[in-house]
């Protein structure tokens, strides 16, 4: 959803059957968690789900690393990305074959099959947990990203604390720095070397959507239509859309408004357990009012009453 606000932003305003074919259209909400109507004047609440494959990919199941909720209020002039932890204890209902159970939120996407039958149960079990319905959802495939960050020329990042990647050894040193796509997609996807561990990691992902959205912002893609068309394609390509019957021009259009500095990140107030010798991510009261401020459009004021959970991308 930030990425086709991105192409808005700089000035994007049809989108042609060429580039509406690039783009993968699937059921990713399940009946319980979709919104029954298309207002596109908001408040809108899209799940986004990044994984490493997508509907039609016949590999083996998997678990999703990332599970946001963006909360667009009425206007659509501000964001909020909501960080789901991916091993908070909830508990998943029956589908796709699975009977049911408490586990971390991330295996429902694998319970369900990957794919869109592990969208629709990971978003039937957010919205039993949250009591909040969808106005669409995406699946991100994150290895697709990659091609759209080079495409952009590279993204700014802000490196707090030293880290060193266990998945390629590569060390990122504090400070704002440009990084292209494999070093940003590598820096996004590490925990263990933070102090905050996988908190530090949500906010990180947080950064990199909002400096995806800042570059697109920043390029001069106007005046470079083969440049566009290469990253409308790249971006095509890497996303997975239930859009809930709302035509994705007209999502565009309705998103141009939408800014960096007008986009929060938030963490869904919670903290570690070990439960039975296994680590679990477990609400903090509740969620302390997190989810009822999203359902009510308050988050304004829920930021504001709780600094510590929120963080200006």
């Amino acid at each position: 959803m930030v990425l086709l606000a991105a192409l808005a932003v700089v000035g994007l305003r049809v989108l042609s059957a060429r580039y509406e074919r690039t783009i993968t259209r699937e059921q990713l909400l399940d009946p319980s968690a979709r919104a029954g109507r298309t207002n596109r004047d908001g408040p809108l609440n899209y799940l986004l789900i990044g994984s490493d494959r997508r509907p039609g990919d016949n590999t083996p199941e998997q678990r999703t690393d990332t599970i946001l909720i963006v909360h667009v209020p009425a206007g659509l002039r501000e964001g909020y990305l909501v960080s789901v932890p991916r091993d908070l204890l909830v508990t998943i209902p029956p589908g796709g074959g699975y009977p049911g159970g408490e586990d971390k939120i991330n295996t429902a996407y694998e319970y369900g099959g990957s794919g869109q039958s592990g969208a629709q149960l990971l978003s039937a079990t957010l919205a039993r947990l949250t009591g909040i319905r969808f106005d669409g959802a995406a699946l991100v495939d994150f290895a697709g990203l990659r091609n759209v960050i080079d495409l952009l020329g590279g993204v700014n990042m802000c490196v707090r604390t030293e880290v060193k990647s266990i998945h390629t050894k590569r060390v990122f040193h504090p400070g704002c720095q440009r990084m292209d796509g494999a070093q940003a997609l590598d820096y996004v996807r590490q925990r263990y070397d933070l102090p905050g561990g996988d908190y530090d990691r949500q906010t990180n992902q947080q950064q990199l959507l909002g400096a995806m959205l800042s570059r697109a912002g920043e390029t001069q893609l106007r005046s470079n239509p083969v440049q566009l068309h290469r990253l409308i394609k790249a971006v095509g390509e890497s996303l997975t859309l239930d859009t809930n019957g709302v035509p994705v021009e007209d999502l565009l259009l309705a998103l141009q408004g939408l800014s960096t500095d007008a986009l929060r990140g938030v963490q869904v107030p919670s903290y570690p357990q070990t439960i039975d010798q296994v680590s679990y991510v477990v609400l903090d009261n509740g969620g302390d009012g997190l989810f009822e401020a999203v359902r009510a459009t308050r988050m304004s004021q829920w930021a504001g009453a709780h600094p510590r959970w929120v963080t200006r991308l």
